[in-house]
């Protein structure tokens, strides 16, 4: 009995290597990576001999003893070649391990979307580029390039003024009785200085020299401006306004190609708030202005409908693109401009403003002002255009005497407009 026993588990042995090397050679589906359990077993349940009806010493095999034994003996074979697939099943594949350790479920897909997130990040690494953000023009009628403070109206495309200046101002911050009180009423004189939103050191000169007239009863004070698309820039400007009150802001676009639009809302600006003034003063901020010698000035004349100033006579169109002053044949067909008074400051008798405003809106742009304005204009409503010498308009000797005679004198930095005012403050010093 005990060699048939050592006889058996030889021949399971053999069965069993034999069973193996004929896998490998032979293609088996699996799962896992290791081959499916039922299909080894059923080859090795196959070469395991069975008894024949003649071998057995009964009809009923199941109520032999030997049989009975030959079953536990086949029993104990098998849970042996069960134990021996796990043990292979394990080796040949390293995951089968960890298989029954519960981190195998959670770590490893958990390790595995980390790596597709990584992938993903790389993939949308690159940058998208940017869309141009298009800039709305506030101004009705024209494109928004053209708006841009950097871009000049086309030359070579007349347009009617009304199409390209959009009417109104900001006047959230403006102080607007401390500039024109009853509506002009009482107004001798108001000042209105065009100004450019970066000359904040050109408006504190001014505010803190002969702009002090401003204080008078009889005189008001204001800067003029655009509109800028610098959010940071606005942003100054508010808390400038917010402090002095005296930024009258129009809705065009500030640039040197619309200072018409510049002073088309001034002249909107007074036609609206103070339309009972005798006399405005359009200048800019690189000007020094003798408020007391413009108040005399005024006091010797009684005309109407006038305009006072240093008046150009036969100038010529500029017609070269390169200058600044260009204007094209369209804009202007003529070989000579009317008469009209240069732009660093100029004076207006109350009664023109409004018919200038409306005029203005109704004849085709140019984009020089002080032409525009005073010459073409102008003439059209026929009103006078007067020489005044002490308009210099152009920079002068700093001596007492020169500013005291002058009214107007051009190309005044910041720091100079200090040492113009005690010149012209100081009483030790006498002119002849």
């Amino acid at each position: 009995m005990r060699l048939c026993m050592v006889l058996g588990a030889f021949i399971v042995i053999t069965l069993i290597n034999a069973s193996f090397s004929a896998e490998e050679s032979k293609h088996v589906p699996s799962i896992g990576g290791f081959p499916m359990r039922h299909k080894i077993e059923k080859n090795v349940l196959s070469t395991i001999p069975s008894r024949r009806p003649s071998e057995n010493h009964g009809s009923n095999i199941g109520n032999d003893p030997l049989t009975e034994r030959s079953n536990k003996l086949e029993k104990k074979k098998l849970s042996v070649v069960h134990s021996s697939i796990q043990a292979f099943s394990a080796d040949s594949n390293p995951l089968l391990k960890t298989a029954e350790n519960e981190d195998i479920k959670t770590i490893k897909p958990s390790q595995f979307n980390k790596n597709r997130s990584k992938s993903r990040k790389k993939a949308h690494s690159r940058k998208k580029p940017h869309k141009p953000v298009p800039v709305v023009s506030p101004v009705k009628g024209i494109s928004s390039v053209q708006a841009s403070s950097a871009a000049p109206l086309l030359p070579d495309r007349p347009v009617l003024t009304m199409k390209i200046y959009e009417p109104g101002h900001l006047n959230k911050e403006i102080d607007i009785k401390s500039i024109c009180r009853h509506r002009g009423k009482y107004l001798k004189l108001l000042i209105l200085i065009a100004s450019e939103h970066s000359h904040f050191m050109a408006r504190m000169s001014i505010r803190h020299t002969w702009m002090h007239y401003g204080s008078r009863r009889d005189v008001g004070m204001a800067f003029v401006l655009g509109r800028t698309i610098n959010a940071s820039l606005t942003e100054s400007l508010n808390k400038e306004n917010y402090i002095y009150g005296d930024m009258i802001r129009g809705h065009f676009m500030d640039s040197y190609n619309n200072l018409t639009l510049k002073t088309i809302s001034l002249l909107e600006w007074t036609d609206t708030h103070c339309p009972r003034v005798k006399y405005i003063l359009k200048t800019d901020d690189d000007m020094f202005i003798n408020v007391l010698k413009l108040l005399d000035f005024i006091e010797g004349k009684k005309k109407a409908r006038s305009i006072y100033g240093r008046l150009a006579r036969k100038w010529k169109p500029i017609r070269s693109q390169k200058s600044k002053s260009f204007v094209s044949r369209q804009q202007f067909r003529g070989t000579v401009y009317p008469p009209f008074t240069t732009g660093p400051a100029y004076l207006l008798t109350g009664d023109i403003v409004h018919e200038l405003y409306v005029q203005s809106l109704n004849t085709y742009y140019m984009p020089l002002e002080d032409v525009f304005i005073t010459g073409i204009v102008a003439k059209r409503l026929k009103i006078r255009r007067e020489h005044a010498k002490e308009f210099r308009n152009s920079r002068i000797s700093f001596l007492p005497c020169n500013i005291r005679n002058a009214i107007s004198v051009h190309k005044i930095k910041p720091i100079e407009q200090y040492n113009l005012w005690r010149n012209l403050m100081d009483s030790t010093k006498k002119c002849e």
